[in-house]
């Protein structure tokens, strides 16, 4: 009868960890999927912002005699705007560039508007991502147009400032609903833990009158509860990466991603996992063993 009770409590206790391990890992699951949009959202705004490019006009000296000097002079200073940190590409397109891109544009193919090479040569400059703003996009604009061979620079500042706009809109949105997610996690998983400790409130009592220390009662709680986070934590990274590999087959996902962002993602979920379900249990644990015997079938 006792070998069947054993096995009974063992099976229950095996089901137990079992639901608590699946309620943490669906839970950091989904804040796994919270983290992964914020981080493709965030290469996205990064991708769009870099489109965004400024464009300098040299100035259109139409004396042949100096065309080549004034090309040399344009392309040494080609030479120092890739020098600088803020500049990811450049590009140098030349008289004769632009004037084919023009008849392109318009469907011209005589020479009859064309006669010669009358647009300026001009360099566009793409920036990286995090010196995208308006303050810097102003003070280059500025330092740029010092320049003696350099005419006219152009940027696009309204389409700046409506990017700005929703990048903060998105960036808002998306950290509400991180934070609601988180705290609803946080919830759940503190909720299993306490129904997992509810079940043995007898047995921390009774381990309690016999006069074990509180410290000796709750040790192998929390060593249980370290490892329950643990397998929740990797079984959440695993499911998480295994849908961020599908979308990736898919082309839904940028094939090239910075991965630190995704270590740093995969490090937060591991610790998330096992602080809250040890802290859980530190306090479900400390509850009970704070009661007195009769408050236990009230609890």
């Amino acid at each position: 009868m006792a070998t069947k009770t054993d096995k009974l409590n063992k099976r229950r206790l095996r089901s137990s960890n079992i639901t608590v391990v699946i309620s943490i890992s669906l839970v950091l699951f989904l804040i796994g999927i919270i983290g992964m949009i914020v981080i493709n959202a965030n290469s996205y705004i990064d991708y769009l912002k870099e489109q965004m490019v400024i464009e300098i006009f040299f100035k259109n000296d139409r004396d042949k005699d100096n065309l080549v000097k004034n090309e040399k002079a344009q392309l040494q200073y080609l030479d120092s705007i890739k020098s600088h940190p803020y500049v990811k590409s450049v590009r140098y397109i030349s008289k004769q560039q632009a004037t084919h891109a023009a008849k392109t544009d318009l469907g011209v193919d005589s020479q009859a508007l064309f006669e010669e090479d009358i647009f300026p040569a001009s360099i566009t400059v793409a920036l990286k991502s995090e010196y995208i703003d308006s303050l810097h996009i102003e003070t280059l604009k500025k330092q740029i147009q010092k320049n003696s061979i350099i005419d006219d620079v152009k940027s696009d500042s309204n389409l700046l400032s409506e990017m700005n706009k929703g990048v903060r809109k998105i960036t808002i949105g998306i950290s509400v609903l991180a934070i609601i997610i988180l705290l609803i996690s946080i919830s759940l998983i503190n909720n299993s833990i306490r129904l997992k400790i509810y079940a043995k409130r007898f047995i921390i009592k009774t381990m309690q009158l016999v006069g074990a220390k509180r410290l000796f009662i709750m040790k192998p709680f929390l060593v249980q509860a370290f490892i329950l986070g643990f397998l929740g934590s990797i079984i959440a990274l695993s499911l998480l990466y295994g849908v961020n590999y599908g979308l990736m087959q898919y082309n839904i996902l940028p094939q090239t991603v910075d991965y630190t962002n995704y270590i740093f993602l995969s490090l937060f979920i591991l610790a998330l996992g096992i602080f809250i379900t040890t802290l859980s249990t530190w306090f479900a644990t400390w509850k009970f063993l704070r009661l007195k015997l009769d408050d236990l079938y009230y609890s």
